[in-house]
């Protein structure tokens, strides 16, 4: 009999990013859900659904209730609280049960952005340079123009908008001000690396697969940056949406492909990703790969990056959904 399944995701509260008109990449999840929800159903898994809400305290609670044989991981964290995603992890370790995708280490430490971007860089794997800066030390600014500004611990491009890439300290200083504002008071501000930009999907515990690479292209006029605001993954009327694409798998010369997919192997491994995770690639002018984040547990609904890439490799939503769930029960494989 195939194990009984419970699916945990965080309940939609809008409070801060509706304020910031950021909502919609919270409302995201439910779609991620019904998707998830729905596979299992068709694979012949008992599954439920268990919306969690704070506090923290009570999801131990919600966990031991359910008695569930497995857990699949949709939480992305508390509204404001993106920390408590690698919390949740954390709980369910402690209470020994299987889970899919990334440990709360991995989760944390992806968050926490520059921190990863330090071990990227002692492990001597390429990622842009980069300062946590604040409106009180701007004077310390000792980057080179174009930056990119964006908040040092959030994901779904939050706070990314076309006035994110900045090329003089007047356009430095609106941004850190207004990032540190709305993101907990610091920003994070990096070297923008302005080659072609790749996403790839990784999956696996000990062995690992990385699946076809997709490329961002752009079709913008020329005073728009090309970067993935938030617009361009959550507002389909938008230009940078309808002027964004994911092109998978990705036309690109086979040994430029090899340099980026051992990037990404060498990123998932240092930040202790297990399960899937997504790894966010730039060239540099050398088109030597830059990682820019790496991102545990991405979004898996249909449409989205992973699925895309799942199904670029031959694999039906469903077999993707299933072959998840294997290395949650094989975490050692």
């Amino acid at each position: 009999m195939r194990p009984k399944v419970a699916i945990i995701y965080n309940e939609p509260s809008l409070g801060r990013y509706k304020t910031m008109g950021e909502e919609k990449a919270v409302l995201g999840v439910l779609d991620e859900v019904e998707a998830v929800h729905r596979a299992l159903a068709e694979l012949g898994y008992p599954v439920i659904r268990i919306p969690l809400l704070p506090p923290l305290e009570q999801v131990s609670k919600s966990l031991n209730e359910a008695e569930a044989d497995l857990v699949f991981n949709l939480f992305e964290g508390f509204d404001g609280c993106p920390e408590t995603e690698a919390v949740v992890a954390d709980i369910l370790s402690e209470l020994g049960l299987n889970y899919t995708g990334c440990p709360g280490t991995a989760l944390s430490l992806a968050l926490d952005k520059m921190n990863s971007k330090a071990r990227l860089k002692a492990a001597g794997i390429n990622t842009p340079e980069g300062q946590l800066l604040s409106p009180e030390n701007l004077h310390a600014f000792r980057l080179s123009y174009p930056c990119m500004v964006k908040p040092c611990a959030e994901d779904a491009s939050h706070g990314i908008s076309e006035k994110s890439v900045v090329d003089n300290p007047a356009q430095l200083e609106e941004q850190v001000v207004r990032i540190s504002k709305l993101f907990g008071g610091r920003a994070l501000v990096e070297e923008f690396v302005q080659g072609r930009e790749f996403n790839v999907s990784v999956l696996g515990n000990g062995q690992l697969m990385a699946l076809p690479l997709s490329e961002i292209t752009y079709s913008l006029p020329p005073d728009m940056p090309r970067i993935l605001t938030f617009s361009a993954k959550w507002e389909p009327k938008s230009s940078y949406f309808q002027c964004t694409k994911a092109v998978c798998p990705a036309e690109i010369r086979i040994d430029v492909q090899e340099r980026i997919i051992e990037a990404a192997l060498s990123a998932f491994r240092l930040l202790s990703c297990s399960g899937y995770a997504r790894v966010d690639i730039r060239l540099n002018a050398e088109e030597r790969p830059e990682v820019i984040e790496v991102n545990p547990n991405p979004d898996m609904a249909p449409g989205a990056g992973a699925a895309n890439q799942a199904q670029a490799a031959g694999m039906t939503y469903n077999q993707f959904v299933e072959k998840i769930i294997a290395f949650a029960i094989n975490r050692e494989s």
